[in-house]
C-alpha cells in the first residue's frame, strides 16, 4: 500500500491542509466529471439505517431520500465541521461523529446500508477500512460505493502511477487504486458495477457477503 512512508498524523494534516481545495473542486467534480449523477443514481438503493463512511462535507446527504437514519464518520475535523454547516443549511438530522474508517465505533450487523465516495483513496489502509464496512453492515444489507482509481486507458494509468507520490502530497489521494479489487479483497461481493470517463470511475453495488 503507497503512503509514502507518510504517520496516520502527516496522514491527517494533508487532509486536513486539503480541505478547502476538495471543496472549491466542487464543480468540476460533481457536475464536468459526473459524480452528482453518479451518487444520485446509486444511493436512490439506500434503505433504513445509513452510514456514509468518509463523508467528508456532506454531499452524499441530499440523496439518501429512503434513509430513516443517516450517520456520517469522517477522521478529519474540518471537513466534520463543513458537514455541521451544509447539514444545517439543508435542515437534514444526521448524526455526525469525527472517527476512523479503519475502527468504526459500531456493533456488527448495524447498518443497513453502508455508502461511501471517492474516499478509498484517502483511507490509510482501505482494504482495513472496507472491511469494517462489511462488518458493521447487516448480512441482508448493501454496501454502495462511488470509487474512483488507476485509468484503464494504459498510457493515462501510467501517468497515474508516475504522479501518485505527488497526489499523496497534494491531497491524500493515491489516484491509481483498483477499487473493484480492493473490495474484493475485503471479501466483499460485488453484485453489479460500472467503470466510467476513461475507466477511472466505479460505481459499485455490493453485498457484505455474510451468512444471516
Amino acid at each position: 500500500m503507497i503512503n509514502d512512508n507518510k504517520t496516520r498524523s502527516d496522514w491527517l494534516r494533508i487532509h486536513n491542509r486539503a480541505a478547502i481545495d476538495y471543496k472549491n473542486s466542487e464543480w468540476s467534480r460533481e457536475y464536468l466529471f459526473g459524480v452528482r449523477k453518479k451518487r444520485k443514481q446509486l444511493f436512490a438503493e439506500s434503505r433504513g439505517n445509513v452510514l456514509d463512511v468518509g463523508c467528508g462535507y456532506g454531499m452524499n446527504f441530499p440523496h439518501l431520500t429512503q434513509a430513516t437514519q443517516i450517520t456520517g464518520i469522517d477522521f478529519s475535523p474540518v471537513m466534520l465541521d463543513s458537514a455541521h454547516k451544509y447539514t444545517q443549511q439543508l435542515g437534514l438530522k444526521v448524526d455526525l461523529r469525527l472517527g476512523d474508517a479503519e475502527a468504526l465505533e459500531f456493533a456488527d450487523n448495524t447498518f443497513d446500508t453502508v455508502i461511501s465516495t471517492l474516499s478509498t483513496c484517502s483511507f490509510y489502509n482501505p482494504l482495513t477500512a472496507l472491511q469494517e464496512m462489511r462488518r458493521v453492515c447487516k448480512p441482508e444489507g448493501k454496501i454502495l460505493l462511488v470509487e474512483h482509481g488507476r485509468s484503464s486507458w494504459e498510457w493515462l494509468g501510467r501517468y497515474q502511477d508516475n504522479h501518485v507520490h505527488e497526489q499523496i502530497e497534494l491531497g491524500g489521494c493515491r489516484w491509481n487504486q483498483e477499487p473493484q479489487e480492493l473490495v474484493k479483497g475485503a471479501g466483499i461481493h460485488i453484485i453489479s458495477a460500472e467503470r466510467t470517463l476513461l475507466g477511472i470511475f466505479h460505481t459499485i453495488m455490493a453485498s457484505p457477503a455474510k451468512v444471516s
